[in-house]
């Protein structure tokens, strides 16, 4: 018996070898100290503009988020995801060339996903891909259903240094989306829209943020798959009122800000939420991983059943043979379980995600509203 533990063991001992040539060794992400402590954020996501969609054309995506990561941006229409490369700690960035066979359009959606230490943040782009000809007239713009811009304007600070704020106001579309770009910052923000058509907030300035007072401002409003965009036309940089205009306009934003808490507050008390209602945020594809299973297992069987046959040292050559082949044949079942699977991650309305996985393409599209009940997504 101890004779044949003894030999059992120098079978498996030979196909080891075998094993550790055929299983590529993980990837690491880069490490960061701070990755550990910190979920996942994404401050920025950037692209540059096309004049027009076409093949050999390059898409300049950033991503500023948390460092130490792993980021990757899905385009609706791309044959493939694209992973972003950390070029410095926090700053992700990757460049995507237009292939034959994409399908892109210009209001293609856009998701960057950065994954840190197992959770996910998705970010949805807010800026275009294509840009609009500054030549184009009213009439090329005004296309049936394209939300419009009616205003834009801005409460400037007398500092543009780190801790001062800037207010911005957009009136428009209501029912949109509108976010804000400012040269010299990384990244978008969000305007809440405070009142049906009325959107406003306030950008806090950062240390890492270079405004000039003439600094380009751009907003951009989002609905119904469309889109449009207006410049602002006043510098951020205030001046040129005496200390009672400005005390007066303080007194009416105080005003407006208290009208604006109590709406949400009475909004707030009426308000209904669908517990188990979600968005698609991003379809990740999961390569599988090879593991020790398949090929040990077989090495482990095939050894005993070689140990069987025979006597003494030719017993000891079957028992090495039969481990052999065990393990190439546990290897050939373990590389046909590594099919490709599926993630779908929602986000339900109190804000909560969710990651929901899949053997096989569940065919959700990013955007589509979805019910999760007990771990399954249907549409909405």
């Amino acid at each position: 018996m101890a004779t044949t533990r003894q030999t059992l063991a120098a079978a498996v001992v030979a196909a080891l070898p075998l094993f550790t040539a055929t299983v590529p060794a993980p990837v690491q992400a880069q490490e960061h100290p701070r990755a550990r402590q910190l979920e996942p954020r994404i401050e920025g996501f950037n692209v540059n503009e096309l004049r027009r969609i076409e093949p050999g054309a390059e898409l300049n995506f950033e991503v500023f988020g948390t460092p130490g990561g792993n980021a990757s941006v899905r385009i609706d229409g791309a044959t493939r995801n694209l992973n972003l490369n950390e070029t410095r700690p926090g700053t992700y960035v990757g460049t995507y060339t237009i292939g034959r066979h994409d399908r892109i359009r210009p209001d293609s959606s856009i998701t960057a996903n950065l994954r840190v230490n197992g959770m996910v943040k998705t970010q949805a782009l807010a800026a275009t891909i294509v840009r609009v000809p500054d030549a184009a007239g009213p009439g090329d713009r005004a296309i049936a259903g394209t939300p419009r811009v009616q205003t834009f304007d801005v409460r400037g600070s007398d500092d543009l240094g780190p801790g001062h704020e800037l207010k911005f106001t957009v009136i428009g579309t209501p029912g949109a989306k509108v976010d804000v770009q400012i040269a010299g910052t990384r990244g978008i923000f969000t305007l809440p829209e405070v009142r049906p058509g009325e959107y406003a907030g306030l950008y806090t300035i950062r240390r890492d943020d270079n405004i000039a007072p003439d600094a380009s401002v751009t907003a951009t409003i989002r609905a119904n798959g469309r889109y449009s965009t207006a410049t602002l036309g006043q510098p951020l940089l205030a001046g040129g009122r005496d200390r009672d205009d400005r005390i007066d306009n303080r007194r009416v934003d105080r005003r407006e800000d208290r009208r604006v808490e109590e709406s949400q507050r009475a909004s707030d008390r009426v308000a209904r939420y669908c517990t188990n209602c979600a968005t698609v945020e991003s379809v990740n594809v999961l390569q599988g991983e090879a593991g020790a299973a398949g090929t040990l297992g077989g090495a482990a069987v095939g050894g005993l059943l070689g140990n069987q046959v025979g006597s003494g040292s030719g017993r000891t050559a079957a028992t090495v043979a039969g481990a052999v082949g065990g393990a190439l044949a546990g290897r050939a079942i373990e590389r046909n379980a590594r099919a490709p699977r599926y993630e779908v991650v929602v986000r339900y309305e109190n804000g909560a995600t969710q990651a929901i996985r899949y053997d096989n393409d569940p065919g959700f599209r990013v955007g589509e509203q979805v019910r999760v009940a007990d771990g399954v997504l249907t549409r909405d």
